[in-house]
């Protein structure tokens, strides 16, 4: 989720209604603010009910214009997180100014034992939205939206990487119970693998135990159904809409790079570049690589970087920067790594591929924006 801090001010703002929405599975808490009474009114509507929160919206629109003599704006919004942006999109259809709120950047009390429920979660959400639409800096961060044609794009590779973990895990699996009785796992993922496990003996020459061969078989049948999704998934025609294409075109512009396969361009573009971004800050802020320093009086210390971004992302960028130092020997950017850790320890390598990634993330967005190929970069043939 990309946050941006700005956003165009109500210009009528005694005369517009603020409703903030507390999301949950069993029920949603609708804290409002309406410019025909001066209290916070808070309705409970139940969850998912979008038609009951549209209607609740009206009623109180259609009571405030009685008052006022002309029917209010209204401007809403929630925090990002379980239901995405679904909502947004729904109450947008319905003329109503939405915003999805990162959580994170939602002012709270500093307190130890902080009180916290939903009805003050709800007027905070409500006061930080006002004070959103006067125009204040800084208030909360604003999550921009994506398409819904961006949003179902980057699902291929999110499955991919789901599957492949999946994977992983049954071959795992089967290895561990195998190595109970002292066998190795053969190659699990061919398809007469069960025939192979059948003629096996054990440490003492006993065939494998029925209840342990059945569990295997059991995992094998799995790994085989993960195997033929993924191909499935390889073998996915593109999306023809003109996102899904201009995200093809990203990767492809990506994986002329050498050290960029088309595992790590998909994962990059369909989690991160098909966004807009104003600056590199923003793109390392989305990353998580941005630095997070304390500092109070005299009192100032680096705490690493945020972490704070899109951290399916972050993985990604860590693992391009060791295979670009690998593959781009030559470049900038690696030579800038060695000059920084000559004599330097493992752990200090380790600290600062990170500093690489952050560099490495920036020239890649550069690269798909302006074209400008990061310096003294090889392309593929």
């Amino acid at each position: 989720m990309h946050a941006s801090n700005s956003c165009p001010p109500i210009a009528d703002h005694n005369g517009t209604i603020f409703v903030a929405i507390e999301l949950s599975l069993k029920r949603w808490l609708v804290t409002l603010r309406s410019p025909d009474r001066s209290r916070v009114s808070r309705y409970r509507v139940n969850g998912g009910d979008h038609a009951g929160l549209l209607k609740l919206i009206d009623e109180v629109r259609g009571r405030a214009a009685r008052g006022l003599g002309r029917v209010p704006a209204v401007v809403s919004c929630y925090e990002a997180g379980y239901d995405g942006f679904w909502l947004h999109r729904l109450l947008s259809a319905a003329g109503i100014t939405n915003f999805v709120f990162d959580p994170a950047s939602v002012p709270v009390e500093q307190r130890r034992r902080r009180v916290k429920t939903d009805r003050i979660d709800g007027e905070l959400l409500v006061r930080s939205l006002m004070a959103q639409c006067r125009g204040e800096p800084r208030v909360v961060r604003v999550a921009r939206v994506p398409s819904r044609e961006a949003e179902d794009a980057r699902r291929a590779s999110r499955e991919r990487d789901r599957l492949v973990k999946e994977q992983t895990a049954h071959i795992n699996r089967i290895k561990g119970l195998l190595r109970t009785v002292g066998l190795a796992a053969g190659n699990p993922r061919r398809r007469d693998w069960p025939r192979w496990l059948a003629e096996q003996r054990d440490w003492s020459g006993e065939p494998i135990g029925a209840r342990l061969r059945r569990e295997l078989e059991h995992e094998h049948a799995r790994l085989l159904l993960v195997g033929e999704q993924l191909a499935e998934l390889e073998r996915e025609p593109a999306c023809c809409d003109e996102t899904a294409a201009a995200m093809a075109q990203q990767k492809i512009e990506l994986q002329r790079l050498k050290s960029l396969g088309a595992a790590f361009a998909g994962t990059l573009v369909d989690e991160v570049f098909y966004k807009d971004f104003d600056n590199r800050r923003q793109v390392a802020s989305y990353f998580g690589l941005a630095p997070s320093p304390w500092q109070s009086g005299g009192l100032e210390r680096e705490q690493g970087i945020s972490k704070a971004g899109n951290p399916r992302a972050r993985r990604a960028a860590i693992e391009a920067a060791w295979l670009w130092l690998r593959h781009q020997p030559e470049s900038a950017l690696s030579r800038w790594f060695e000059q920084r850790t000559v004599g330097a320890s493992k752990r200090q390598r380790r600290i600062a591929i990170v500093a690489v990634a952050r560099k490495l993330i920036v020239a890649l967005w550069r690269y798909l924006t302006t074209g400008l190929v990061p310096e003294g970069a090889v392309m593929k043939a």
